[in-house]
């Protein structure tokens, strides 16, 4: 199995950035997709970015202002949230997967209001 523990989620102003933060452990040993997804009241839950097999994915909706990375040795992926909008108002979730198992972490809550 894989746990995930996720931080980094609040209220913020539009324009204004957040972080968040993903760690994994448990089995962990062929890490080969990691990253975010969100979901909004009422909606279904849709990407935001991901590293699979090294290479980066973004949704349209956060390229230029979104930049995920990962730490390797820390098991870690971080989103950096930049030009925040209402829009991106969400339940954001981190995402793993390995060669024997995927995992979904509990979800940090974001807000952008004014």
């Amino acid at each position: 199995q894989v746990q995930l523990v996720e931080s980094g989620g609040g209220l913020v102003q539009p324009g204004e950035s957040l972080r968040l933060s993903c760690a994994a452990s448990g089995s962990i040993a062929s890490i080969n997709a990691m990253g975010w997804y969100r979901q909004a009241p009422g909606k279904q839950r849709d990407l935001v970015a991901i590293i699979i097999d090294g290479n980066m994915h973004y949704a349209d909706s956060v390229l230029g202002r979104f930049t995920l990375s990962r730490d390797n040795a820390k098991n870690t992926v971080y989103l950096q949230m930049n030009s925040l909008k209402p829009e991106d108002t969400a339940v954001y979730y981190c995402y793993v997967r390995t060669s024997l198992a995927s995992g979904w972490g509990q979800g940090t809550q974001v807000t952008v209001s004014s």
